[in-house]
């Protein structure tokens, strides 16, 4: 089984592999469907499943006080809501012809009132508030360095300037991540209680 603490390390990868992906797919004008759009959001899916993991170690790295407690749910929130987003983009990859079919489709799913703020405008916004919580603690706490909360919010603003440059947001998150994912195991809770009050 592999250590916990390589979801430090495996989530940015996924995440660059998504914007790496992006990238190709987006190489003959638009994106989707196809095996690109596919893969590509399967990328980002693990990423978040390992960055939840992830989640549960910093607070209790952070020492289970309230404010880990409220970045662990706030991000773990958010996670689910940008997960809802990119499963919603495969199915409409999967049944959608053509790229025009895909945009008729995602119009009808987005004018379902709630989905916009719930799965795409503000619910997966929490995922960055609650990751920046956390990393701000271990960087108070001296676990990971003093300059690592800038680097995530450089990554967090990254999409918004040019979705081409996620990967450069991964590798800005594999360097701030270092020091979890080198923690030697003696340091992390066992796997059960990461989430324990």
């Amino acid at each position: 089984m592999t250590s916990p603490r390589t979801a430090f390390l495996t989530a940015p990868l996924l995440m660059g592999g998504y914007g790496v992906l992006r990238i190709i797919d987006g190489l003959d004008g638009s994106r989707g469907p196809g095996p690109a759009w596919t893969a590509g959001h399967l990328c980002f899916l693990g990423g978040i499943a390992f960055f939840v993991r992830g989640f549960g170690l910093m607070r209790a790295w952070a020492g289970r006080n309230r404010l880990a407690t409220v970045g662990l749910w706030t991000g773990t929130a958010g996670a689910v809501a940008v997960a809802v987003q990119f499963l919603i983009d495969l199915a409409v990859g999967f049944v959608s012809a053509d790229h025009g079919a895909m945009q008729e489709l995602f119009a009808r799913i987005q004018a379902i009132p709630g989905v916009l703020p719930a799965f795409y405008d503000v619910g997966p916004l929490l995922f960055f508030v609650g990751q920046l919580i956390l990393v701000a603690q271990l960087a108070v706490r001296r676990i990971l360095k003093p300059w690592a909360p800038v680097l995530v919010l450089i990554d967090t603003t990254l999409p918004f300037a040019d979705k081409d440059l996620i990967p450069l947001g991964a590798a800005l998150l594999l360097v701030s991540f270092a020091p979890l994912y080198r923690r030697r195991p003696a340091t992390h809770p066992p796997l059960g209680t990461s989430l324990a009050a």
